[in-house]
């Protein structure tokens, strides 16, 4: 199982269109520790990349949702772009 799995398993789950975890919420869900480039905005950011590299963005892109660092928190949220 990928890292960050549990994190879209959890998303497609989800009912609504917007889903805010904090950082330590989303550490429980993937049974670990986030890396410190999670405090980057742009770790979150989701550039409308066709194939995005980074396997965080793959998990909340496959469950349907982009996500964005909350500023100032060590919080996400993530926003609902299509029906699975």
């Amino acid at each position: 199982m990928a890292k960050y799995d549990p994190l879209c398993h959890y998303l497609a789950r989800q009912k609504s269109g917007t889903v805010s975890l904090t950082f330590t919420e989303i550490e429980r869900l993937i049974g670990g520790m986030l890396p410190k480039s999670a405090l980057r905005d742009d770790w979150w950011a989701d550039l409308a990349e066709p194939d995005p590299k980074h396997v965080q963005k793959r998990a909340w892109r496959a469950a349907g949702y982009t996500a964005v660092r909350v500023p100032g928190q060590d919080r996400a949220r993530f926003d609902r772009v299509s029906t699975r």
